[in-house]
């Protein structure tokens, strides 16, 4: 129950760290237009998550202490507690407001969800018809106790399809090897499927995300268009300086004395 100066420099560092965050969300929120639309945000809802389990902490901390009532209930909140105190590792997530990679990875999730769903579903299915084979394979026919129901087959069916092979499940008879081998190679093509799709969709939103950083960083485009509009406009009037028949007021000028002198 006593915390260690380790323990203490390191609640210092956090509570510094924390106070800045809070202090920069709350500077962006005062200046958002919209404040339904800012909370809205994912990257906003994270810092809220990420921020918000310091002071509960804080707060719980605080009530619990001897003398206080309810410290029993505070005591069954511990988990809760706990579990709140894991959320901080959201903190790696405001990375992604100045990682171009983690935000063009976001962009993909978002535009890809429907790959993803045909993935989930090539997985689900497979998993289904792979799993209960393998259990009759090395149930049935090899006598292996690893196998031993279904639901625990789809483990097995599950980590082999993509291709991890952690090796705690192993089909030793001929019958359960050949499930295993068309459940990895089937695993390769299901998934190679719409990965292919989800890679040029990440491809073109990392080069969008690009461009947009490039065209907000560099105001030299914005400059050069301002001179060449400038320039077109100074243009423009002097062709509208000019007369009709496309001579100026300098020739007009030159042939003046002609004009007035006549014919000899």
């Amino acid at each position: 129950g006593e915390c260690s100066p380790k323990c203490r420099n390191l609640f210092v560092l956090e509570t510094v760290c924390v106070a800045w965050f809070s202090f920069e969300f709350l500077l962006r929120s005062l200046q958002a237009e919209s404040k339904c639309a800012f909370l809205r945000t994912p990257l906003n809802i994270i810092d809220i998550l990420a921020i918000l389990p310091f002071y509960v902490s804080l707060l719980v901390g605080l009530a619990a202490r001897p003398g206080v009532g309810g410290n029993k209930l505070l005591e069954r909140a511990g988990l809760v507690l706990r579990l709140l105190r894991a959320l901080r590792v959201l903190y790696v997530m405001r990375l992604a407001r100045h990682s171009l990679g983690l935000r063009s990875l976001g962009l993909t999730v978002r535009r890809c969800a429907r790959e993803f769903g045909l993935l989930l579903l090539f997985l689900c299915v497979a998993m289904a018809l792979f799993a209960p084979l393998v259990h009759l394979a090395e149930r049935e026919l090899g006598a292996r106790r690893d196998f031993s129901s279904v639901p625990a087959s789809y483990w097995w069916a599950v980590i082999s399809m993509t291709t991890v092979g952690y090796g705690d499940m192993v089909p030793r008879s001929l019958p359960g090897q050949v499930v295993a081998l068309s459940s990895i190679l089937s695993g390769i093509l299901l998934m190679a499927f719409p990965v292919t799709s989800i890679f040029h969709t990440f491809s073109r939103s990392y080069s969008e995300l690009k461009e947009q950083q490039q065209r907000a960083a560099s105001p030299e485009p914005a400059l050069r268009e301002d001179s060449t509009r400038s320039a077109s406009a100074t243009a423009t009037e002097d062709d509208g300086s000019q007369s009709p028949d496309g001579t100026g007021s300098a020739g007009a000028s030159s042939e003046g004395p002609w004009a007035r002198a006549g014919p000899t």
